[in-house]
């Protein structure tokens, strides 16, 4: 038995394959670039340890650390590292975070802690309409 194009059954069978063909194209996942993946991973994670670094950086300045050798720093570390203490470093996590905070009332517009008082220039020089015996 031939089927003829006048066939509804022949015409079911082309629908349905019609739709099985766009059905797969939809769900198939396109081909992954694991290169490109893996080279952005490694961008990400080379950005990430630049900041790490120079956070670290600005850390050591910040605490005035910047006055040791590096020798007298890494002596140091290596003892805070080594250290099993649990009240050491308790008291060590304490007086960092009184640090940060004193930095950031530190860098708090002046005009938020006490309204009476000009606000200071960026680089630290009050205006001169503000300083003492100024007319």
């Amino acid at each position: 038995m031939s089927a003829c194009p006048d066939d509804p059954t022949v015409f079911c069978c082309l629908l349905a394959y019609d739709f099985c063909i766009e059905l797969m194209e939809t769900r198939m996942r396109k081909p992954r670039d694991f290169d490109a993946d893996l080279k952005a991973l490694e961008e990400k994670a080379r950005g990430l340890k630049t900041r790490k670094v120079r956070q670290l950086g600005e850390l050591v300045i910040a605490t005035g650390a910047d006055t040791l050798t590096a020798e007298e720093l890494a002596g140091a570390l290596i003892v805070l590292a080594e250290t099993k203490e649990a009240g050491r470093k308790e008291a060590w996590a304490k007086r960092g975070a009184a640090f940060f905070q004193s930095r950031s009332r530190r860098n708090a517009p002046t005009t938020d802690l006490n309204p009476d008082v000009a606000p200071t220039q960026p680089s630290g020089v009050q205006p001169a309409s503000s300083r003492k015996g100024a007319a």
